[in-house]
């Protein structure tokens, strides 16, 4: 068989649909977040699709942090968590996000993705004849960790709590079961019933295990989460986070009871066999926590800038997905259109804004998906939204009649 052959014509097929990613050559520029460097075209460009949603990466108590830790501790940790790998920074780290979400423990895994492909595939492999029913919109690395269980798997209409009954109640009253969601969801913005949830948990007897990924540090009166902000962290088996979003750092997270989180550390593959996280990466981002934990400056700023852009988006007519969170979706619809406006922002306006295709979402959603920060200025509002007004005539696009705003 030729491979290269099959690899080329495989990846023609998505250029051809509009769908082949491309990487932005970026270099962010300390201290000046939204700003970075394109290599690609040699000049300074400003981002609005980043997950570092308050600008923590460059946040001045991160960064001293960092410096000092490597300072302190050199580069890496030297091993996996069990083999010498386990440092005072971890265990600082973890005692801090146990207490962002009033549990109490928390186990530190090397990202996002990796704390959800672990924590599900272990739990739901190893309770035995457990049944874990999930969203339809979980994120991909949920849906690997449930699959990777092998066991049995039931979905439910996306935040359908009467479709969740329905599948609770069709299983046996003592069979295991894990309800796994998602606070804020990541493309649409949209957030889920989660009280709802768990008074259907506690009346099924359930587990909750709960992705917070885009809401930790961004709601609640310490950035805990949407569960913080709604009183509900008490009523939730798992909380699942990241390090890499709003706090700006990198590394993911569970936090739990001490017996879940010793089961999970113990059994779970994926956090056993792989090396720590770097020392300073913990210190950073305990510095991350620690800041949002007594700082609410950040996310105050963050909700006005998003209500900002959306106004403005309004105001000339850009369908946009309405929803509760800071996610804008600005709606193409199209991916070869989609795509055009993307570069053509990055090389005619120096406005970074990556397309949101197939498979990340369904055909026909193309979006761009707009992340405002804290330090978004309105002189780059107003670049934005100029630059999208043109674009959008050009393509010749559809906008929202402006009477209905």
């Amino acid at each position: 068989m030729d491979f290269d052959g099959f690899f080329r014509a495989e990846l023609d097929q998505l250029r051809d649909e509009g769908n082949y990613r491309q990487f932005a050559d970026l270099e962010r520029q300390r201290g000046a977040f939204p700003r970075a460097k394109s290599h690609d075209l040699n000049r300074d460009v400003t981002v609005w699709c980043s997950n570092d949603y308050l600008g923590m990466g460059q946040h001045p108590k991160v960064l001293a942090a960092m410096h000092d830790a490597i300072d302190r501790s050199g580069a890496g940790a030297g091993g996996t968590r069990n083999i010498s790998g386990t440092t005072h920074a971890h265990v600082e780290l973890e005692a801090e996000l146990a207490d962002l979400h009033g549990k109490e423990a928390a186990l530190l895994f090397t990202s996002g993705y990796v704390s959800n492909w672990a924590a599900l595939g272990t739990l739901a492999a190893r309770i035995p004849g457990c049944v874990v029913l999930s969203d339809e919109k979980n994120h991909a690395s949920m849906i690997e960790g449930i699959r990777h269980s092998r066991a049995q798997k039931v979905i439910w209409k996306h935040n359908d709590v009467a479709d969740l009954e329905a599948k609770l109640a069709a299983l046996p009253a003592n069979c295991p079961k894990l309800i796994a969601f998602e606070s804020v969801y990541s493309m649409d913005g949209d957030i889920a019933p989660i009280a709802q949830i768990c008074d259907l948990a506690d009346r099924y007897g359930a587990m909750t295990y709960l992705d917070e990924v885009h809401a930790v540090g961004l709601y609640g009166p310490r950035g805990g989460g949407i569960a913080e902000r709604e009183g509900l962290s008490h009523r939730l088996t798992v909380i699942e986070g990241t390090l890499g979003k709003a706090f700006g750092v990198v590394g993911g997270y569970i936090a739990a009871s001490t017996e879940l989180c010793d089961f999970v550390r113990s059994f779970a593959s994926g956090f056993i066999f792989t090396t720590a996280l770097p020392p300073a990466i913990a210190a950073g981002a305990a510095a991350s926590v620690r800041h949002l934990k007594q700082s609410c400056v950040e996310r105050q700023a963050h909700q006005s800038r998003v209500a900002q852009v959306r106004q403005r988006l309004d105001a000339i007519g850009l369908p946009h997905l309405e929803n509760p969170s800071h996610i804008i979706p600005v709606m193409v619809g199209d991916p070869i259109k989609c795509k055009y406006i993307s570069d053509i922002l990055l090389r005619d306006y120096g406005i970074y804004i990556q397309p949101i295709n197939y498979p990340t979402v369904p055909k026909g959603t193309e979006r761009l998906r707009i992340t405002p920060s804290p330090v978004h200025s309105d002189a780059d509002i107003d670049v934005l939204i100029d630059a999208l007004e043109a674009l959008w005539a050009q393509c010749e696009l559809a906008r929202q009649p402006l009477a209905a705003q």
